[in-house]
């Protein structure tokens, strides 16, 4: 039975106050935290920019190449939807185009290449202390209903709690250094990615999916997997592979 839209988004919920109270994946976490919002909020994209040991926000969880393209170009330019949510600490909804052209033209470019038309983009914040945002890619114009953006406000803020693990802010330098290390471990994921995506001859977006799968299947660390992909100490199997033939004296045959 397919699940109800209400049922995901609890399940979502349950995911994310699981943190609070065990051992988690950080990367991990927010990955299926920006891939359930996308296909709740009906957007075609979404990623979260975090910031490092250094105040500098990079770019930790995306959907998609496309998504994860348009958190370097704001970060490269300065400027965007998802950089101004996290220096106001305020929502950012962009509903057209236009709007996008007005106030960021390079980003609205490059917006209209991958034809998102919308973005609503939320900071991650709790009390004074902004730590990133999560961004939603949308193909059609139009902000978030009422009821959507109450929501991923909600979503946005149990996240964060979990990351912060309810530390104030007099506990920032342990809070940085878990998100440097979830940064560094995005840095692995990538090279494992790259490495899949040359090795199995498909895109970069499927290599993650099959990095992720196996990270999963076998009860594993996202980043510890990476890792061990790129100094070859696992393999994740090819799905396109063709099975070796049996040889001629196999009683199978």
């Amino acid at each position: 039975m397919a699940r109800t839209r209400e049922q995901q988004l609890v399940e979502t919920f349950v995911t994310i106050t699981d943190t609070l109270v065990s051992d988690y994946d950080l990367v991990d976490l927010l990955q299926s935290l920006v891939d359930n919002a996308a296909e709740l909020f009906d957007a075609a994209a979404a990623g979260i920019l975090l910031t490092n040991q250094r105040k500098e926000l990079e770019v930790l969880a995306s959907t998609s190449e496309g998504s994860s393209f348009m958190g370097l170009l704001q970060l490269e330019t300065g400027e965007g939807p998802c950089v101004e949510a996290f220096a106001t600490g305020q929502t950012v909804s962009v509903e057209s185009p236009d709007q996008m052209q007005d106030r960021w033209p390079r980003f609205a470019a490059a917006s209209a290449e991958l034809g998102f038309a919308s973005v609503h983009s939320v900071p991650l914040r709790l009390r004074d202390a902004t730590i990133g945002s999560m961004n939603l890619f949308r193909l059609t114009t139009g902000a978030l209903n009422d009821e959507d953006a109450i929501a991923v406000r909600a979503l946005t803020d149990v996240a964060t709690i979990s990351i912060l693990q309810h530390r104030t802010v007099e506990h920032a330098d342990l809070v940085q250094t878990q998100l440097q290390h979830a940064l560094s471990s995005r840095i692995a994921i990538e090279q494992a990615k790259g490495f899949l995506a040359h090795t199995h001859r498909v895109d970069l977006d499927t290599a993650f999916t099959l990095l992720r799968s196996y990270a999963r299947a076998h009860q594993l660390r996202l980043a510890d997997v990476a890792r061990d992909v790129v100094n070859h100490v696992v393999t994740v199997p090819d799905p396109g592979a063709r099975p070796a033939a049996p040889a001629e004296d196999d009683p199978q045959r």
